[in-house]
């Protein structure tokens, strides 16, 4: 299944299912075949969402201290929230400014 995020002021943004899941679910909707964010709720959802990369951000930080000098070899960087939800940053500020909702 794959998340397709619309709204009037900009360009629809696609994600996989558990990419958008997890996004739905950080701006306290519930995630599902249909749903909506209100210009009114944008602000909320987009602090919930910096939130969550701010904390893995410092959880990642943590780790990456924790794991120096261990002899650990480097692996590929994986996809973080914070470029993941960038699409849908990106929307949801427009669409504050617009005054437009977010459906998906």
């Amino acid at each position: 299944m794959l998340y397709k995020f619309k709204s009037r002021a900009t360009a629809d943004v696609i994600m996989l299912e558990p990419n958008g899941r997890q996004l739905v679910q950080l701006m306290g909707k519930e995630p599902g075949v249909a749903g909506i964010v209100t210009p009114g709720q944008i602000p909320a959802a987009i602090a919930a969402i910096e939130t969550a990369i701010a904390a893995e951000d410092a959880a990642r930080t943590q780790a990456a201290q924790e794991c120096a000098g261990d002899g650990v070899v480097d692996r590929p960087e994986p996809v973080h929230l914070r470029q993941r939800a960038a699409p849908l940053l990106d929307m949801l500020r427009r669409s504050a400014q617009a005054g437009r909702e977010v459906c998906w």
